[in-house]
This record gives structure tokens, sequence and C-alpha cells, in this order.
């Protein structure tokens, strides 16, 4: 009998790994194809993704990251969202206070969806995409009650492994740009409800990119 498989997102620390790709069209990701590709179809079916976000204040932003979770959930992944907050910092060079943005609850909803649904029975693998290495103490209470489950570090594109994470976690996985681009969605997304999401032109791929199921194969 196959295991049971859950992806678990940690969305800023993948989203940043993209960033520093410089390929825009990375960051209109099919999260559940991603998370196909990572674990052993043989073995594992992949039974939930959850996606743990916040929306920025920056309208331009939150209104890509809007169609952004739209598209996912459409696409059966659960997104878990947080907040971000404006907080008086104080400037080491000059003196003046002034508001920071500061994400806030995502690193608490990653760990709260695994430890829940391994509570829940919901899998008997998790795999958990982030390099953060705050992520050590979900990975330590996880190895402590659920010794029957399996924890696997991924981590994000061009990121080290959280050697603090690696403590607890049964194996790792070294996400790459292969994996990216074989999992970009496609320029319309449409929900079961028949609602369409259409990407943002900021994420449109460079000309003369063909989605990877439509390339030609090798022989």
């Amino acid at each position: 009998m196959k295991k049971r498989a859950a992806v678990y997102v940690d969305a800023f620390n993948l989203y940043y790994a993209i960033v520093e790709i410089g390929k825009p069209h990375y960051k209109w990701l099919k999260l559940w194809k991603l998370s196909e590709n990572i674990i052993p179809s043989k073995d594992e079916d992949l039974v939930k993704v959850a996606f743990c976000s916040a929306y920025t204040g920056d309208t331009g932003q939150r209104s890509r990251h809007e169609k952004y979770v739209k598209a996912l959930e459409a696409l059966g992944v659960e997104c878990v969202m947080g907040h971000y907050v404006r907080e008086p910092t104080d400037c080491r060079n000059c003196g003046r206070t002034w508001n920071k943005s500061t994400e806030k609850e995502t690193d608490i909803n990653v760990a709260l969806s695994i430890y829940d649904d391994a509570h829940q029975g919901v899998f008997d693998h998790a795999y958990l995409i982030s390099a953060d290495s705050d992520q050590a103490a979900t990975a330590r209470m996880f190895e402590s009650r659920f010794p029957n489950k399996r924890l696997v570090a991924v981590s994000p594109p061009g990121r080290p492994h959280s050697q603090h994470i690696l403590k607890y976690a049964h194996s790792k996985i070294s996400l790459n740009e292969d994996h990216l681009d074989r999992a970009v969605l496609p320029g319309v997304v449409t929900a079961p409800s028949g609602a369409i999401v259409l990407r943002p032109i900021e994420y449109a791929p460079p000309d003369g990119w063909v989605p990877f199921d439509q390339r030609p194969k090798k022989t």
C-alpha cells in the first residue's frame, strides 16, 4: 500500500529564492505539480499541499498575490494566510523612527499545519519546503511526537539546507530550477466553480518559452 504524502510550503522562503533566480514566471508556480515531481510516485500518493503565506499592504504585490492564491486554491492547494503589521523601528544611522512592515504568522502556520495534520492522521510522510532554521523546532517536535511518520526537508532552489532542521529530518531534497520549470502554471487557470484566474502580466514567461508538457520528447 502506498504511503500518503503531504507538502508544506513556507511561501516567503520559496519566493525569495525564486526572486534570486531572476525569472519572474517561476513565481506563477503550480505547487501541486511541483509536489508530485518531488515525491516518489511509485511509493507515495500526494494527498495535500499547504501554502503558508501572508498578504502585503503593497497594492500591486497584493493583487498579484491574491490572484496566485486563487489559482492555487482552484487546483486543490490549501492556502493558510497570515498578515502584515507596521511596527515602529528605529534607524541606527539617523536615529529616526519609521514604520516597518513585518510579516506575521507564516512560520507558526507552517508548524501548526504540519503538527495538526500529523495528529489528525492526514499523512504518513511530510515534506517541508523551507530552509528557515526556525522550523527546526517543528522538526524536533515532529520527531518526538510522531515516531512512525517521516519528515523530509526540502530546500528552495539555490538555498542550502538548514542544518538545524536536518538534525531531525529523515531525508532531504534540494529543489533546483528544473523542478520549477516543469511546474509553471498556464496563463489561464479555471476553478471548479468555473471562475477564471488570469496570470499577472508581470509573471509572463519570456518569448520563446514553451511549457514543459508541450515540449518535444527527447529520443
